[in-house]
């Protein structure tokens, strides 16, 4: 037996050894995402929401809101409602991004299936706190301000980019998150909400997002009846003093 031989029988045995002690038990063919929480990962949106919140009711963060207002109306010429169509950019960019041939971390469907999610959990949040907490606009159009509905929908675009491309490179994600930030700052600008409002929309954009990717498997399972495959697989080497190969076999 030749050493090129011995040395690719040592390969496929090593290659076996691996296979079998590691999924010939089962493996699962569809591997969804993880369901377990990271809770660090709630630190920043929580901050966020607990500032906005807290500032529904602290005298001195409304007497800080009130000398924001006063500082951006003074500068202010005429409003710029750029924020209208940016509060859509990021997660418009994911999709952008795969028509270009620049792949994500899941497919159509699946991150149709997470925006989705994402936009839901956003939108209900947004919606039933602005029925409840009824705090009056800057510019006194309305008494739906908080929390900020523009800067909720910016922010779970920008980390839907995030989650889906931070493998490829960081900077889409910073991208995203750039232009979620100068959203939430355009919606102070032009007078339509308290720092407070766009604090607490960002913390909520955030983490729906954040809950949309924890709850994919499971939705995934539960209403569109994709559940985990499972199957046996084993590989081993052979050589019959001609020839060499390794074998496969799989169940399923």
């Amino acid at each position: 037996m030749s050493k090129k031989i011995v040395l690719l029988y040592i390969v496929c045995n090593a290659i076996a050894t691996y296979a079998q002690q590691n999924v010939t038990d089962s493996i699962p063919v569809l591997k969804p995402d993880s369901l377990k929480f990271n809770y660090k990962s709630l630190i920043i949106p929580g901050a966020l929401i607990g500032y906005g919140v807290i500032g529904l009711e602290s005298d001195w963060l409304k007497g800080f809101n009130s000398e924001i207002k006063e500082e951006v109306n003074e500068d202010i010429d005429k409003k710029i409602t750029i924020d209208d169509f940016t509060q859509y950019a990021p997660f418009v960019s994911v999709y952008g991004l795969n028509a270009l041939g620049i792949k994500g971390k899941h497919n159509f469907k699946d991150r149709s299936i997470i925006l989705g999610t994402s936009y839901l959990l956003m939108s209900g949040t947004v919606l039933s706190l602005k029925g409840i907490t009824k705090v009056e606009r800057p510019d006194g159009s309305s008494n739906n301000s908080f929390p900020s509905g523009h800067t909720a929908t910016a922010f779970a675009g920008a980390e839907f980019l995030w989650q889906e491309y931070k493998d490829v490179s960081i900077w889409y994600g910073i991208t995203g998150y750039a232009i979620a930030t100068g959203t939430g700052l355009f919606r102070i600008y032009n007078d339509r909400h308290w720092l407070t409002d766009v604090a607490a929309g960002a913390g909520i954009g955030i983490l729906s997002t954040k809950v949309a990717y924890w709850l994919h498997p499971y939705i995934k399972r539960t209403f569109f009846g994709e559940k985990e495959t499972k199957s046996t697989v084993m590989m081993a080497p052979f050589y019959n003093g001609k020839q060499l190969g390794c074998g496969f076999v799989m169940n399923f």
